[in-house]
């Protein structure tokens, strides 16, 4: 059974900077796609970066030379490094897998309903 946990959130101020992991289980973690998306309340899920299975990345405009996704195979982890903060970054984090989803489909503004496994979610909470 796959399992994707995530860690790593909190609060924070504007500026401040926070790393998501998100652990897998139950797969060799040779996932075609890996996200991160977020949810802020009365939003919907959004995309906010990618990384496909060799390695290409891909991030929405909003956090663009401020998020960093990565993974580390053997770990079994992807990671989101997150700096420069902003209030409106603040939301629910998941990070998401796929294994259909070829690297030009790859990209955070796929729709989450296209990838099959996801954690459970870590708050994010960026204060003024």
């Amino acid at each position: 059974q796959v399992q994707l946990v995530e860690s790593g959130g909190g609060s924070v101020q504007s500026g401040g900077s926070l790393t998501l992991s998100c652990a897998a289980s139950g797969y060799d973690f040779s996932w075609f796609c890996l996200a991160w998306f977020r949810q802020a309340p009365g939003k919907e899920r959004e995309g906010v970066a990618t990384i496909a299975l060799t390695g290409p990345t891909s991030y929405a405009d909003s956090v663009k030379g401020r998020f960093t996704i990565s993974k580390d195979n053997a770990k079994k982890t992807l990671y989101l490094q997150m700096d420069n903060l902003k209030p409106e970054d603040s939301a629910m984090y998941y990070c998401a897998a796929d294994n259909y989803l070829g690297s030009s489909r790859c990209k955070p503004s796929t729709n989450a309903s296209r990838f099959d496994n996801w954690g459970q979610g870590t708050q994010v909470t960026v204060s003024s």
